[in-house]
């Protein structure tokens, strides 16, 4: 039987990416890219009658096109939510042993828009329809420009 190994969080990041060189990096011979991002998230919890807010924070790893795609956007305090799986990493130092569990990132994605404060969102990517989408649609008989749709939906 396989277990399972998956985590998605929900964060803001605790400083930018790229300002030192532990935090971008190009690994194996100038290969992949590999992001190591720091994510604080927030939760409330009860203790008593009161609500208590409690900060954990995360260590996450983003690889190849991801991490420098998102390079100029992960600036700190940016809302993302990482979904990925943990990994721990072992060493000795000194005759001791350490332990770092991690966060591994398969997907990324940016939350937040223009109302989070943060410069980032306005020079992020726009979706732009593809060209050959557009062309398709007109082939089949409708304008795109009359109602946006290839056909009329019946409801």
């Amino acid at each position: 039987m396989t277990d399972m190994n998956h985590v998605f969080l929900i964060g803001r990041l605790t400083r930018d990416l790229g300002s030192d060189e532990r935090s971008f990096a190009y690994v194996g011979n100038g290969q992949q890219a590999r992001a190591n991002i720091s994510i604080a998230v927030n939760r409330s919890k009860k203790e008593g009658e009161q609500w208590v807010d409690e900060v954990n924070y995360f260590d996450v790893t983003i690889w190849g096109k991801t991490a420098e795609n998102l390079k100029q956007y992960l600036l700190k305090g940016k809302q993302i939510a990482v979904d990925g799986y943990l990994r721990q990493d072992r060493w000795q130092k000194d005759g001791q042993n350490f332990s770092k569990v991690v966060v591994v990132a398969n997907n990324v994605q940016l939350l937040g828009g223009k109302s989070d404060g943060s410069q980032a969102t306005s020079n992020a990517p726009k979706f732009q329809p593809r060209q050959q989408s557009e062309r398709q649609y007109n082939a089949m008989g409708s304008s795109s420009a009359d109602s946006g749709f290839p056909e009329d939906i019946p409801f």
